[in-house]
């Protein structure tokens, strides 16, 4: 099992920060709240609130970091804000859908097992951290720049892939409730250009985060890139596209007009057809 309290010194050290800084006391709070969030899930047996803790835990930490950091700059300000919309929207969208659906099948045989659910809580704090780290480097930081030109390229993607995740996730949640549409799988709107828009726009989103940090960001704290790339690798080769891909082909992978759809249609990074 990972030890993420293992992590928290390893990054202050490197990011030039003692564990009395906001960082070290983000990181505490977010263990806190997946470990408290495991204890409720594992007693229940139940995921429900599994991914509207993780969301509801960024936008706690994006304002905590912003209080602990006693600046509140306005760079700072719409950063914590752009956070707090991501995590109200995506929370309330993936909690309506878990209500609608009964169930996750990411926990079948997990939920009954309370040391496996622990890591799968674990490893959501480690997710929290990590994607929110540039957030939480510019809302520790005391010194400030005036906006310019990162800012706003970095704010526009992340209105560009707030958009693409929002409209992708309605248009499969309209499909699917559509009775004509049982047992068929969604190529239209924004699934005509990639079979995982959301996942697009999710990661549009935190590399422009990242870019509007950078802003105030010196010397080691540029490793927080790792930010977009640690949530690049995870949807592409660990827990989304893989395991979706893998239903979806168990699902359709003999329907022909399936296989037409993955032989023209990008898997994650979107293109025009013509």
């Amino acid at each position: 099992m990972f030890d993420f309290t293992l992590i928290s010194p390893v990054l202050l050290d490197i990011l030039g920060m003692t564990m009395g800084s906001t960082l070290a006391k983000c990181a505490i709070t977010d263990l806190g709240i997946q470990w408290v969030g495991w204890a409720v899930a594992s007693t229940f047996k139940t995921e429900k609130f599994y991914d509207l803790a993780g969301s509801g835990t960024f936008v706690a930490l994006a304002h905590l970091s912003r209080i602990w950091g006693g600046t509140g700059y306005q760079r700072q300000n719409i950063q914590t804000g752009l956070v707090t919309a991501w995590g109200l929207r995506l929370g309330t969208f993936l909690f309506l859908r878990i209500l609608k659906d009964g169930q996750d099948r990411r926990f079948n045989g997990v939920r009954d097992s309370p040391g496996t659910f622990f890591v799968y809580w674990t490893v959501q704090a480690l997710w929290v951290f990590i994607t929110l780290l540039p957030t939480l480097i510019l809302n520790s930081e005391k010194h400030d720049v005036p906006l310019g030109a990162t800012d706003y390229i970095g704010w526009g993607m992340w209105g560009l892939g707030f958009a693409t995740e929002a409209i992708a996730d309605q248009q499969k949640w309209s499909f699917k409730r559509d009775p004509d549409n049982t047992g068929k799988f969604i190529q239209s709107g924004l699934w005509a250009y990639s079979r995982h828009p959301n996942y697009f726009g999710e990661i549009l989103q935190w590399s422009g985060l990242f870019l509007s940090a950078s802003s105030v960001m010196r010397g080691p704290q540029y490793l927080s890139v790792v930010s977009p790339l640690f949530l690049w690798f995870l949807l592409r080769y660990v827990s989304g596209i893989p395991m979706l891909e893998k239903q979806a082909m168990k699902k359709w992978g003999s329907d022909v007009a399936y296989q037409n759809y993955i032989q023209n249609t990008p898997l994650l990074w979107p293109w025009p057809r013509f």
